[in-house]
């Protein structure tokens, strides 16, 4: 089979859409496809590129710069037609949000095949990013258009394909499968990484307001014997500085960037405790949760109606769900978690478990070859 992916970026650029793109298509290489993907390239650059990711080949079409969330490349659909011409994909894998998959729309050839499309998260229109709630009345045309078009859709989990407004009418098409992550080789030794001594918690993520940040800043301090080390860059970054300022917890929070992924890796290996305090379903899942549930981390996050959080952290089993947006609610569940060593230790051995049970790649590559070969049975010309 072969298969060409349509995804926003890819790696080594940072979020849990690109990782999980790299981890299915590595996935489906080794199971003998032939995978290939089209992105954007990270940085701002007029020109398109190829390389290759073992034997997948990566295809990055030149962007001029970004509007809100959506990359500007005039180019997406040129390159969208050369690959289809060079890869003879058998279908197209759709991954969004993401506006240039709408270029899928207009070329002739990318019509002609199959398409699932990969629906990581609607549109948050209770985003605090007005150009996004003013630009979405021109997006939702092609969106619908999309979707309409689509031979089948994965949402990532039941609680956020019942919540979307955006897939209620397709919901006969959509197919529910989880995202995963590979096993991660132990990290070799590093740097104390945290800013003092003290009980150390972990958050990684895009530094943007639906990610409640400032709600742990607020938590952390209520906590005097927890330090936390925040991983990330983004739109917040000053004003989480700020924040950090106003609330005089200059000694207790080091914020990194973005890191490299050993790095990343020593953070979790050397973290005691992951906090996830995102606002709303702009957080559709949570891969960073899957890196701590492997890390056999102890997790606290949010419990956003309609976001599949819930689903990946079990509440009192993996970890610990709070209501969204309050401080001190986060602040007792993780004061819970310093106090209770036993709890702490259950937690990260019980999230352990469950990400090796539900959350593998292997499996769940299983569940979209089993949903390819449907639909290519499905959409195959009649004989005669």
């Amino acid at each position: 089979m072969r298969v060409l992916h349509i995804g926003k970026y890819y790696p080594p650029a940072p979020g849990g859409i690109e990782t999980f793109t790299a981890i299915l298509a590595r996935a489906q290489a080794a199971g003998g496809q032939t995978v290939a993907v089209l992105a954007h390239a990270a940085a701002r650059c007029w020109r398109s590129r190829s390389r290759s990711d073992g034997t997948i080949a990566i295809h990055e079409a030149g962007r001029w710069g970004q509007l809100s969330y959506a990359p500007l490349s005039p180019a997406f659909p040129w390159q969208l037609q050369r690959c289809i011409r060079r890869h003879r994909p058998d279908l197209l894998h759709i991954h969004v949000p993401n506006t240039s998959a709408f270029a899928a729309l207009l070329v002739p050839a990318a019509r002609r095949l199959p398409w699932v499309v990969h629906w990581h998260a609607d549109i948050p229109l209770d985003s605090a990013s007005a150009t996004l709630r003013l630009a979405y009345p021109f997006y939702r045309p092609w969106e619908r258009a999309l979707l309409a078009r689509a031979d089948a859709v994965i949402a990532t989990s039941a609680a956020y394909r019942d919540a979307s407004t955006a897939l209620r009418p397709f919901l006969a098409k959509v197919e529910v499968i989880p995202l995963a992550l590979e096993t991660g080789d132990a990290p070799p030794p590093g740097p104390d990484l945290w800013p003092a001594p003290g009980r150390r918690l972990l958050a990684v993520g895009r530094l943007s307001h639906y990610k409640g940040f400032e709600v742990l800043l607020d938590a952390l301090a209520a906590l005097p014997g927890f330090v936390l080390l925040l991983i990330g860059a983004g739109e917040r970054e000053a004003a989480l500085r700020e924040r950090i300022r106003a609330l005089g917890l200059e000694t207790r929070v080091r914020m990194t960037g973005q890191v490299d992924q050993v790095t990343l890796e020593q953070a979790y290996a050397q973290a005691e405790i992951f906090c996830l305090p995102s606002l709303d379903r702009a957080e559709a899942f949570g891969m960073v949760l899957l890196e701590a549930m492997r890390a056999g981390l102890p997790c606290v996050a949010s419990a956003i109606p309609g976001s599949g959080v819930g689903e990946v952290v079990a509440a009192g089993h993996s970890g610990l769900l709070v209501p969204p947006n309050d401080a001190a609610a986060l602040a007792a569940a993780l004061q819970r978690l310093d106090q209770d060593a036993p709890l702490r230790t259950a937690f990260g051995r019980k999230g352990q478990a469950r990400w090796r049970e539900h959350y593998q790649p292997a499996p769940v590559n299983a569940q979209v070859e089993a949903l390819y070969r449907r639909l290519l049975r499905a959409t195959a010309a009649p004989a005669g």
